[in-house]
């Protein structure tokens, strides 16, 4: 495979940052169709990709464009039917998150794209993140020996509002409310630097400030994992975090590491920190062009349907816990 053919299922705002990852990488992808019933953002991504045929149906377009991959960027609730019908199609996959709403879309995917035998990827574009990516490696080296506990933060003030929210503000195209969303991020981030699966799920959730909403505006979720690890998620819409909160903690037995992002602090126990630096990264075009590489090279992505499903439980055992006031065994 030289030039990966893409097609853009769905030409919202977050498709304009995938399509950044696609000619950021000219000389193995191009966007080569569009689909979305709304024609003036699918001519819009259509003209910014140079030229790409524009379909109103994404089945349609599955039926009449050559391509090699589909890249799913559709509100939460149109993921399913989008995943299982581009396997069928025989298309590689990239699908925002979150991968679908309920463990029966799960199943369904699952059996959709292990009968065709397409690679699909999970969209979790901050683990191209190259602290994170660092962070895990120490991680799996054993710098930190067994891992105790670990936090994952991801907070920023929204400004929603009943005018500008659209499908997000119902739980039924949404899932749920920022748990979902937003904490999507911390959750799959705390599951990969875990490197365990998790056993149990208890949360609380709040609505601060977004009362328009049907769902939470924030949340905090402990995980316990198979190993014995406990991870905490702190997530929100309403409200700035607190400085110096930091995007990731791990402690273990042998030291702990935190970042803010950019920044990745290691402090081996008894001994100063050591600091490493790393340039911005834009991470959704970043795993875009990550996507690209592991369909052409035939590498299996960091986090595929199965990853993808782990995290779905995680957030689905946090609304049960919540409902119920108690822990959740998955």
């Amino acid at each position: 495979m030289s030039t990966v053919s893409i097609g853009l299922v769905g030409c919202g705002n977050i498709s304009r940052a995938h399509l950044r990852g696609y000619l950021s990488v000219p000389e193995r992808a191009a966007v080569t169709a569009v689909a979305d019933p709304d024609t003036a953002v699918a001519d819009e991504r259509a003209a910014q990709a140079g030229g790409a045929r524009v379909f109103a149906s994404y089945r349609q377009m599955l039926e009449e464009a050559e391509l090699d991959a589909v890249d799913i960027c559709l509100p939460h609730h149109l993921h399913a039917e989008a995943i299982i019908a581009a396997a069928k199609a025989g298309r590689h996959i990239l699908c925002e998150k979150p991968l679908c709403l309920t463990l029966a879309e799960a199943e369904r995917i699952a059996e959709a794209v292990e009968a065709s035998g397409v690679t699909l990827m999970c969209s979790h574009n901050q683990l191209t993140m190259p602290a994170v990516v660092r962070a895990r490696e120490l991680i799996v080296s054993g710098a930190l020996g067994r891992v105790y506990e670990l936090r994952t933060t991801d907070s920023f003030f929204n400004d929603f509002d009943p005018a500008t929210m659209g499908w997000r503000a119902q739980a039924a195209t949404s899932g749920g409310g920022e748990l979902i969303d937003t904490g999507y991020h911390p959750t799959y981030l705390l599951l990969y630097l875990a490197g365990a699966r998790p056993a149990s799920v208890s949360a609380m959730l709040s609505t601060h400030r977004l009362t328009f909403m049907e769902g939470e505006d924030s949340a905090r979720v402990l995980v316990r994992f198979e190993d014995g690890a406990v991870g905490e998620i702190v997530t929100s819409w309403a409200y700035e975090a607190a400085p110096f909160t930091e995007k990731f903690s791990v402690v273990g037995e042998r030291g702990s590491l935190w970042s803010d992002g950019g920044t990745l602090h290691h402090k081996p126990r008894g001994e100063a920190a050591a600091v490493l630096e790393f340039p911005a990264t834009d991470s959704v075009p970043a795993v875009c062009a990550d996507f690209v590489g592991r369909i052409r090279d035939g590498v299996r992505p960091v986090h595929t349907h199965e990853e993808g499903t782990d995290v779905l439980k995680v957030i689905l055992a946090a609304y049960l816990s919540a409902q119920q006031r108690q822990e959740i065994n998955l």
